[in-house]
């Protein structure tokens, strides 16, 4: 994986929802509470999906192949998608079933401050990964909003560990709270609530990670920056006058396809328009690096055929 920073943020998740899992099942074990049970399991969900993440950064490296032509970029896509759906079924989805379970058969907590003493434990941890990740998201923010950042970021890991670790702190709050109000009361049904609780957590943000990711599998266009970027880049004035059409698709996070009509000089040679294609590809690359797979295609530009709407450039989309 070539962001360093994903891959930083991922493995410290990896080590304190390990270790935070262990830890929280062996206080499960002692006090019977159904907040520590749901999050043990929301905790190894968190780690297989941290698991998955690091497994996805590794297939998308593969080399191309004749029957994947653009390579395996994004695999990352796929494997982040497949963390919103255990995250849904094995860690949102168990939680509730054990809330209602709670609920419905509620029982006072034995050694209390074993569940205490975790969740404090875990809060600090996951406060630790949840601070590498925001560290590392900020090197490639700029000036995003973090709501921005979660929605047009292209490489989605930092995303995905942002989204658990701040679903993991709130829910360890939650778990707090039910386990706290529960020996308060004396009332066990505090502790399914608490469950009950981070259970709906888990799926929301199950649900707008499935829906982020889904745009990345469906194939997202360059961003504005970036297409702004590129247009500069193919028009030098002399031998390309104008970008006609453009259509921008990420192959993966690092790779971009970039494919645009270009207009050239009715009167250029062959040698001159090929020359033309080979220094705009090269100037598109030093504009934007992760440009790496390129189609230009030149064409003479008509102001008539544009006024009457029979230019590529009118069509929707176009440049």
């Amino acid at each position: 994986m070539s962001a360093s920073g994903g891959t930083k943020a991922i493995v410290a998740a990896l080590a304190a929802n390990l270790a935070i899992a262990v830890a929280k099942f062996v206080a499960f074990v002692f006090s019977g509470s159904s907040s520590m049970l749901a999050e043990s399991v929301h905790s190894l969900a968190d780690s297989g999906n941290q698991g998955l993440l690091l497994l996805g950064g590794k297939k998308a490296q593969r080399e191309a192949t004749p029957q994947h032509p653009f390579g395996y970029g994004r695999e990352r896509y796929i494997y982040a998608f497949l963390v919103s759906i255990v995250l849904f079924s094995v860690g949102g989805m168990f939680a509730i079933y054990e809330g209602y379970e709670k609920i419905k058969h509620p029982h006072e907590l034995e050694h209390w401050y074993w569940p205490v003493g975790v969740l404090v434990f875990a809060i600090i941890a996951e406060g630790f990964s949840f601070r590498t990740a925001i560290k590392e998201s900020n090197q490639t923010r700029g000036k995003l909003t973090w709501t921005q950042f979660v929605r047009r970021a292209k490489a989605p890991e930092l995303p995905v560990v942002l989204l658990e670790d701040l679903g993991a702190l709130v829910g360890l709050v939650l778990a707090l709270g039910g386990v706290g109000l529960a020996l308060a009361t004396g009332d066990g049904v505090w502790d399914g609530i608490g469950t009950l609780c981070i259970g709906i957590l888990l799926i929301l943000i199950a649900i707008v990670l499935a829906a982020e990711t889904k745009s990345l599998l469906l194939g997202e266009a360059a961003g504005t920056e970036e297409v702004t970027k590129i247009e500069k880049a193919l028009v030098d004035g002399d031998t390309v006058t104008k970008v006609i059409h453009m259509r921008t698709l990420h192959l993966g996070p690092e790779e971009l396809l970039v494919a645009a009509k270009i207009a050239v000089q009715h009167d250029d040679t062959a040698t001159e328009v090929a020359a033309a294609i080979n220094a705009a590809e090269e100037r598109i690359r030093a504009a934007v690096p992760i440009a790496r797979v390129i189609y230009l295609e030149p064409d003479i530009y008509s102001e008539s055929a544009a006024s009457a709407g029979t230019n590529p450039a009118k069509a929707p989309g176009g440049h």
